[in-house]
């Protein structure tokens, strides 16, 4: 039995470092962000992503990994993609996260218990991440990952309470981002091969 999906949401990535492909290593993270929710108790891990990206989708999924194929790359599509594979909990983790704690993903989906909607801040501008009690509410807007916030999230809301601010996380978007990697946490192996 599992407590909620957390959906790995394959949206587009437009760094890599100099000589790198940048299609390596857009693979490299997402495949460590979904190396670090399949293992998680109690979580149905899958993926998110549109048509083109079903391919990569199935190279760095488990066997036990969801795919859903959403219209666009979004956190709205995704958690609605959980809702239509029934779900009643789910979180959206963008995937050029590779080394983001897995603790962080408890304190994502904690304030469902409460709030309907938690939305993680990424440290370096936009969202890390959202989580929802599903189906989506019908106020909440299709959140902007690179420019939204958790106000942004609040606007809408019949009442502001029910938008919790989440622990939020660097997300790998520029070289001035890899100062940010924690290079004493376990995982993100994909990603650390490419950068050593």
């Amino acid at each position: 039995m599992t407590d909620a999906a957390v959906v790995a949401l394959l949206a587009p990535v437009a760094w890599a470092p100099p000589g790198t492909d940048p299609a390596v290593w857009r693979a490299a993270m997402a495949e460590d962000v979904v190396d670090l929710l399949t293992p998680l108790p109690r979580i149905q891990a899958a993926i998110a992503a549109v048509a083109a990206d079903l391919p990569l989708a199935r190279r760095i999924a488990w066997p036990s990994t969801r795919i859903y194929e959403i219209p666009a790359a979004t956190i709205r599509a995704a958690l609605t993609a959980a809702a239509n594979d029934g779900h009643d909990k789910a979180a959206v983790v963008l995937a050029d996260a590779p080394d983001l704690p897995a603790m962080l993903i408890g304190k994502l989906l904690r304030p469902l218990s409460t709030r309907h909607l938690a939305v993680a801040p990424a440290h370096n501008g936009g969202l890390l991440a959202a989580s929802a009690r599903l189906p989506v509410p019908d106020w909440l807007p299709d959140l902007d990952a690179e420019t939204g916030d958790v106000a942004a999230a609040r606007r809408p809301a019949p009442e502001p309470t029910m938008v919790a601010s989440a622990p939020g996380w660097h997300r790998l978007r520029t070289a001035d981002d890899l100062q940010r990697l924690d290079l004493s946490l376990d995982g993100w192996e994909a990603t650390r091969a490419i950068l050593t």
